[in-house]
Protein backbone atom coordinates (compact mmCIF):
# COMPACT_ATOMS: atom_id res chain seq x y z
CA UNK A 1 0.00 0.00 0.00
CA UNK A 2 1.56 3.29 -1.09
CA UNK A 3 1.25 6.24 1.24
CA UNK A 4 1.27 9.96 0.48
CA UNK A 5 3.57 12.20 2.50
CA UNK A 6 2.20 14.98 4.68
CA UNK A 7 4.06 18.28 5.29
CA UNK A 8 6.42 18.37 8.26
CA UNK A 9 9.85 17.44 9.55
CA UNK A 10 11.70 14.59 7.89
CA UNK A 11 13.41 13.15 11.01
CA UNK A 12 12.51 12.77 14.68
CA UNK A 13 14.80 13.61 17.60
CA UNK A 14 16.58 10.26 17.27
CA UNK A 15 17.32 10.79 13.59
CA UNK A 16 14.71 8.27 12.43
CA UNK A 17 12.36 8.90 9.53
CA UNK A 18 9.06 10.23 10.84
CA UNK A 19 7.03 9.15 7.83
CA UNK A 20 7.65 7.06 4.74
CA UNK A 21 5.80 7.80 1.54
CA UNK A 22 5.70 9.65 -1.75
CA UNK A 23 4.54 13.04 -3.00
CA UNK A 24 4.55 15.09 -6.19
CA UNK A 25 6.39 18.04 -4.64
CA UNK A 26 8.76 18.46 -1.66
CA UNK A 27 6.85 18.04 1.60
CA UNK A 28 9.48 17.41 4.25
CA UNK A 29 12.06 19.60 5.99
CA UNK A 30 15.53 18.11 5.64
CA UNK A 31 18.30 19.35 7.95
CA UNK A 32 21.78 17.85 8.00
CA UNK A 33 22.19 18.66 11.68
CA UNK A 34 19.11 16.54 12.50
CA UNK A 35 20.88 13.35 11.35
CA UNK A 36 21.86 11.14 14.29
CA UNK A 37 23.87 8.55 12.38
CA UNK A 38 27.66 8.93 12.28
CA UNK A 39 28.65 11.98 10.25
CA UNK A 40 30.62 9.84 7.78
CA UNK A 41 27.41 8.13 6.62
CA UNK A 42 25.61 11.27 5.31
CA UNK A 43 25.31 11.48 1.53
CA UNK A 44 24.10 14.54 -0.37
CA UNK A 45 24.10 15.12 -4.13
CA UNK A 46 22.65 17.07 -7.05
CA UNK A 47 22.77 15.32 -10.42
CA UNK A 48 21.63 16.88 -13.70
CA UNK A 49 21.24 15.13 -17.05
CA UNK A 50 20.60 17.18 -20.19
CA UNK A 51 20.08 15.44 -23.53
CA UNK A 52 18.80 15.62 -27.06
CA UNK A 53 18.84 12.85 -29.68
CA UNK A 54 22.48 13.47 -30.59
CA UNK A 55 24.40 14.28 -27.40
CA UNK A 56 24.06 14.82 -23.66
CA UNK A 57 25.77 16.18 -20.56
CA UNK A 58 25.65 14.77 -17.03
CA UNK A 59 26.78 16.94 -14.10
CA UNK A 60 27.24 15.83 -10.48
CA UNK A 61 28.22 17.59 -7.29
CA UNK A 62 28.20 15.26 -4.28
CA UNK A 63 29.24 15.56 -0.64
CA UNK A 64 29.39 12.02 0.75
CA UNK A 65 31.10 13.16 3.96
CA UNK A 66 34.22 10.99 3.78
CA UNK A 67 34.66 11.88 0.12
CA UNK A 68 33.37 14.48 -2.29
CA UNK A 69 32.81 14.07 -5.99
CA UNK A 70 32.31 16.39 -8.94
CA UNK A 71 31.76 14.89 -12.36
CA UNK A 72 31.16 15.77 -16.00
CA UNK A 73 30.10 13.23 -18.62
CA UNK A 74 29.81 14.10 -22.30
CA UNK A 75 27.62 11.60 -24.15
CA UNK A 76 27.90 11.27 -27.94
CA UNK A 77 24.90 9.19 -29.00
CA UNK A 78 25.69 9.38 -32.73
CA UNK A 79 29.19 7.94 -32.24
CA UNK A 80 28.13 5.79 -29.25
CA UNK A 81 30.97 7.13 -27.16
CA UNK A 82 31.26 8.94 -23.84
CA UNK A 83 33.86 10.76 -21.78
CA UNK A 84 33.58 11.02 -18.01
CA UNK A 85 35.96 12.81 -15.65
CA UNK A 86 35.21 12.70 -11.91
CA UNK A 87 37.71 14.35 -9.55
CA UNK A 88 37.30 13.42 -5.87
CA UNK A 89 38.04 15.29 -2.67
CA UNK A 90 38.80 13.92 0.79
CA UNK A 91 36.59 14.47 3.85
CA UNK A 92 34.39 17.40 2.76
CA UNK A 93 32.10 16.56 5.73
CA UNK A 94 29.31 18.94 4.65
CA UNK A 95 31.57 21.85 3.75
CA UNK A 96 30.36 21.68 0.14
CA UNK A 97 27.24 23.37 1.48
CA UNK A 98 24.59 21.38 -0.35
CA UNK A 99 21.21 23.15 0.04
CA UNK A 100 18.60 21.58 2.31
CA UNK A 101 15.91 22.12 -0.33
CA UNK A 102 15.73 21.74 -4.10
CA UNK A 103 13.55 24.86 -4.26
CA UNK A 104 16.09 27.27 -2.76
CA UNK A 105 19.84 27.61 -2.52
CA UNK A 106 22.73 27.27 -4.92
CA UNK A 107 25.46 24.65 -5.32
CA UNK A 108 29.02 25.81 -5.92
CA UNK A 109 32.35 24.03 -6.15
CA UNK A 110 35.69 25.39 -7.24
CA UNK A 111 39.25 24.08 -7.50
CA UNK A 112 42.28 24.61 -9.72
CA UNK A 113 40.96 21.92 -12.01
CA UNK A 114 37.24 22.65 -12.30
CA UNK A 115 34.38 25.00 -11.48
CA UNK A 116 30.70 24.14 -10.94
CA UNK A 117 27.69 26.34 -10.23
CA UNK A 118 24.05 25.26 -10.02
CA UNK A 119 21.89 28.34 -9.43
CA UNK A 120 18.16 28.29 -8.70
CA UNK A 121 16.17 31.31 -9.78
CA UNK A 122 12.42 31.69 -9.52
CA UNK A 123 11.59 30.29 -12.95
CA UNK A 124 14.80 28.61 -14.09
CA UNK A 125 17.92 26.70 -13.12
CA UNK A 126 21.28 27.94 -14.44
CA UNK A 127 24.06 25.37 -14.74
CA UNK A 128 27.63 26.45 -15.45
CA UNK A 129 30.63 24.17 -15.34
CA UNK A 130 34.15 23.96 -16.64
CA UNK A 131 37.04 21.55 -16.36
CA UNK A 132 40.63 21.64 -17.60
CA UNK A 133 42.06 18.72 -19.54
CA UNK A 134 38.68 17.05 -20.03
CA UNK A 135 39.15 15.19 -23.32
CA UNK A 136 42.38 14.66 -25.28
CA UNK A 137 43.97 17.52 -23.35
CA UNK A 138 41.12 19.89 -24.21
CA UNK A 139 39.03 21.81 -21.67
CA UNK A 140 35.25 21.71 -21.43
CA UNK A 141 32.95 24.54 -20.41
CA UNK A 142 29.22 25.08 -20.58
CA UNK A 143 26.26 27.22 -19.60
CA UNK A 144 22.78 25.70 -19.67
CA UNK A 145 19.38 27.11 -18.69
CA UNK A 146 16.60 24.75 -17.58
CA UNK A 147 13.11 26.26 -17.78
CA UNK A 148 9.43 25.26 -17.77
CA UNK A 149 9.78 23.18 -14.63
CA UNK A 150 6.70 20.93 -14.45
CA UNK A 151 4.11 21.27 -11.71
CA UNK A 152 4.64 17.70 -10.46
CA UNK A 153 7.81 15.78 -9.70
CA UNK A 154 8.73 12.52 -7.99
CA UNK A 155 9.39 12.80 -4.26
CA UNK A 156 9.98 9.91 -1.84
CA UNK A 157 11.06 9.50 1.77
CA UNK A 158 11.97 5.90 2.56
CA UNK A 159 13.82 4.04 5.33
CA UNK A 160 16.28 1.16 5.00
CA UNK A 161 15.54 -2.11 6.76
CA UNK A 162 19.20 -2.57 7.71
CA UNK A 163 19.37 0.51 9.92
CA UNK A 164 16.54 2.44 11.66
CA UNK A 165 18.48 5.70 11.28
CA UNK A 166 19.19 5.23 7.59
CA UNK A 167 16.88 7.01 5.12
CA UNK A 168 16.66 8.45 1.64
CA UNK A 169 14.87 11.69 0.79
CA UNK A 170 14.78 12.23 -2.96
CA UNK A 171 13.25 14.42 -5.61
CA UNK A 172 13.48 13.77 -9.33
CA UNK A 173 12.26 16.51 -11.69
CA UNK A 174 11.55 15.20 -15.19
CA UNK A 175 10.90 17.16 -18.37
CA UNK A 176 12.50 20.60 -18.00
CA UNK A 177 13.34 22.35 -21.29
CA UNK A 178 17.04 22.96 -21.91
CA UNK A 179 18.85 25.76 -23.72
CA UNK A 180 22.59 26.31 -23.75
CA UNK A 181 26.01 25.62 -25.15
CA UNK A 182 28.78 23.12 -24.44
CA UNK A 183 32.31 23.79 -25.69
CA UNK A 184 35.01 21.12 -25.86
CA UNK A 185 38.14 22.72 -27.21
CA UNK A 186 36.96 24.41 -30.40
CA UNK A 187 33.85 22.25 -30.81
CA UNK A 188 30.47 23.67 -29.89
CA UNK A 189 27.28 21.77 -29.09
CA UNK A 190 23.93 23.52 -28.69
CA UNK A 191 20.89 22.55 -26.64
CA UNK A 192 17.64 24.01 -27.99
CA UNK A 193 14.39 23.97 -25.98
CA UNK A 194 12.36 22.50 -28.84
CA UNK A 195 14.32 19.21 -28.71
CA UNK A 196 16.42 19.20 -25.51
CA UNK A 197 15.34 18.22 -22.01
CA UNK A 198 16.89 18.19 -18.55
CA UNK A 199 16.23 16.30 -15.34
CA UNK A 200 17.37 16.75 -11.75
CA UNK A 201 18.09 13.99 -9.24
CA UNK A 202 18.26 15.65 -5.82
CA UNK A 203 19.23 13.23 -3.05
CA UNK A 204 19.85 13.53 0.69
CA UNK A 205 20.21 10.67 3.13
CA UNK A 206 22.04 8.10 5.19
CA UNK A 207 22.72 4.90 3.28
CA UNK A 208 23.79 1.40 4.34
CA UNK A 209 27.29 0.34 3.34
CA UNK A 210 26.29 -2.22 0.66
CA UNK A 211 23.51 -1.30 -1.76
CA UNK A 212 22.30 -2.03 -5.30
CA UNK A 213 19.82 0.17 -7.12
CA UNK A 214 18.03 0.28 -10.46
CA UNK A 215 16.95 3.56 -12.04
CA UNK A 216 15.50 4.62 -15.40
CA UNK A 217 14.23 7.93 -16.76
CA UNK A 218 13.20 9.39 -20.11
CA UNK A 219 11.67 12.60 -21.41
CA UNK A 220 10.43 13.61 -24.85
CA UNK A 221 7.78 15.32 -26.94
CA UNK A 222 4.79 13.32 -28.16
CA UNK A 223 3.43 15.65 -30.78
CA UNK A 224 3.43 18.93 -28.87
CA UNK A 225 2.96 17.33 -25.41
CA UNK A 226 5.76 16.54 -22.95
CA UNK A 227 5.88 12.95 -21.74
CA UNK A 228 8.39 11.33 -19.42
CA UNK A 229 8.84 8.81 -16.66
CA UNK A 230 10.90 7.94 -13.60
CA UNK A 231 11.27 4.29 -12.60
CA UNK A 232 13.38 2.56 -9.99
CA UNK A 233 13.90 0.40 -6.94
CA UNK A 234 16.63 -0.52 -4.48
CA UNK A 235 16.48 3.00 -3.02
CA UNK A 236 15.54 1.78 0.46
CA UNK A 237 12.41 0.03 1.70
CA UNK A 238 9.71 0.62 -0.93
CA UNK A 239 6.84 -1.07 0.93
CA UNK A 240 5.11 2.30 1.54
CA UNK A 241 6.27 4.16 -1.55
CA UNK A 242 7.86 3.50 -4.90
CA UNK A 243 9.44 6.15 -7.09
CA UNK A 244 7.62 4.97 -10.20
CA UNK A 245 5.75 7.75 -11.99
CA UNK A 246 4.69 8.74 -15.47
CA UNK A 247 4.60 12.45 -16.33
CA UNK A 248 2.26 13.85 -18.96
CA UNK A 249 2.10 17.60 -19.55
CA UNK A 250 3.62 18.25 -16.13
CA UNK A 251 1.26 16.05 -14.12
CA UNK A 252 2.27 12.85 -12.31
CA UNK A 253 0.60 9.45 -12.73
CA UNK A 254 1.59 6.94 -10.04
CA UNK A 255 2.64 3.36 -10.77
CA UNK A 256 3.15 0.45 -8.38
CA UNK A 257 6.30 -1.69 -8.45
CA UNK A 258 8.42 -2.22 -11.57
CA UNK A 259 11.02 -4.78 -12.60
CA UNK A 260 14.04 -4.42 -14.90
CA UNK A 261 14.65 -7.64 -16.81
CA UNK A 262 18.30 -7.47 -17.92
CA UNK A 263 19.49 -10.26 -20.22
CA UNK A 264 21.86 -12.64 -18.42
CA UNK A 265 21.53 -10.97 -15.02
CA UNK A 266 19.99 -14.00 -13.29
CA UNK A 267 22.90 -16.12 -14.50
CA UNK A 268 25.38 -13.59 -13.11
CA UNK A 269 26.52 -12.30 -16.51
CA UNK A 270 24.39 -9.28 -17.35
CA UNK A 271 24.47 -8.31 -21.03
CA UNK A 272 23.81 -4.61 -20.71
CA UNK A 273 23.85 -3.87 -24.45
CA UNK A 274 21.19 -6.46 -25.27
CA UNK A 275 17.49 -5.53 -25.16
CA UNK A 276 15.94 -5.15 -21.68
CA UNK A 277 12.30 -5.46 -20.66
CA UNK A 278 10.81 -3.10 -18.06
CA UNK A 279 7.37 -3.97 -16.70
CA UNK A 280 5.12 -2.86 -13.85
CA UNK A 281 3.26 -5.20 -11.51
CA UNK A 282 0.01 -3.26 -12.03
CA UNK A 283 0.07 -3.95 -15.79
CA UNK A 284 0.27 -0.26 -16.73
CA UNK A 285 3.79 -0.30 -18.14
CA UNK A 286 5.45 -2.61 -20.64
CA UNK A 287 8.61 -1.31 -22.30
CA UNK A 288 11.38 -2.72 -24.45
CA UNK A 289 14.67 -0.90 -23.97
CA UNK A 290 17.18 -1.02 -26.83
CA UNK A 291 20.64 0.12 -25.63
CA UNK A 292 23.12 2.10 -27.71
CA UNK A 293 25.72 3.19 -25.11
CA UNK A 294 26.86 1.82 -21.74
CA UNK A 295 28.43 4.48 -19.54
CA UNK A 296 30.16 1.96 -17.32
CA UNK A 297 32.60 2.65 -14.51
CA UNK A 298 34.12 0.46 -11.84
CA UNK A 299 36.13 1.78 -8.89
CA UNK A 300 37.59 -0.43 -6.19
CA UNK A 301 39.76 1.10 -3.47
CA UNK A 302 40.05 -0.75 -0.19
CA UNK A 303 36.60 -1.04 1.36
CA UNK A 304 35.03 1.24 -1.28
CA UNK A 305 33.47 -0.24 -4.40
CA UNK A 306 31.38 1.34 -7.14
CA UNK A 307 30.23 -0.70 -10.13
CA UNK A 308 28.00 1.38 -12.42
CA UNK A 309 26.23 0.70 -15.70
CA UNK A 310 24.20 3.68 -16.90
CA UNK A 311 22.91 2.50 -20.25
CA UNK A 312 21.46 4.93 -22.80
CA UNK A 313 19.11 3.91 -25.57
CA UNK A 314 15.50 3.96 -26.75
CA UNK A 315 12.21 2.76 -25.31
CA UNK A 316 9.25 1.27 -27.14
CA UNK A 317 6.00 0.06 -25.63
CA UNK A 318 2.89 1.10 -23.73
CA UNK A 319 2.29 3.29 -20.66
CA UNK A 320 -1.15 3.85 -19.12
CA UNK A 321 -2.06 7.09 -17.32
CA UNK A 322 -4.23 7.25 -14.16
CA UNK A 323 -7.40 7.84 -16.19
CA UNK A 324 -6.76 4.83 -18.42
CA UNK A 325 -5.35 6.77 -21.36
CA UNK A 326 -2.85 4.60 -23.23
CA UNK A 327 0.38 6.29 -24.29
CA UNK A 328 2.26 4.61 -27.13
CA UNK A 329 6.01 4.98 -26.70
CA UNK A 330 8.10 4.77 -29.87
CA UNK A 331 11.89 5.19 -30.05
CA UNK A 332 11.89 7.35 -26.91
CA UNK A 333 15.36 8.32 -25.75
CA UNK A 334 16.38 7.71 -22.15
CA UNK A 335 18.49 5.51 -19.91
CA UNK A 336 18.30 2.59 -17.53
CA UNK A 337 20.96 1.72 -15.00
CA UNK A 338 22.15 -0.75 -12.41
CA UNK A 339 24.57 0.49 -9.74
CA UNK A 340 26.23 -1.51 -6.96
CA UNK A 341 27.98 0.50 -4.25
CA UNK A 342 29.93 -0.36 -1.15
CA UNK A 343 30.29 3.09 0.28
Amino acid sequence: MQQRLMPGKLLDGNGCLLEAGYATRPMKEYRRDAVRQGALRIKEWDYYLICNEHFGIALTVADNSYMGLVSISFLDFDQRKETTVSPMTLLPMGRTGMPSSSDNGDVRFGSRRCQFSFEKEEDRRILTAGMKNFKDGQPIRMKIHLTREPEDSMVIAVPFRENPRAFYYNQKIIGMRAKGIVEIGRQRFYFKPEDSFGLLDWGRGVWPYDNTWYWSAAQTLLGDQVFGFNLGYGFGDNSRATENMLFFEGRAHKLEHVRFLIPGEKEGHAKYLKKWQIVSDDGRLALTFTPILDRSARTSAGVILSDQHQVFGHFDGIAVLDDGTEVVVEHMQGFAEKVHNKW
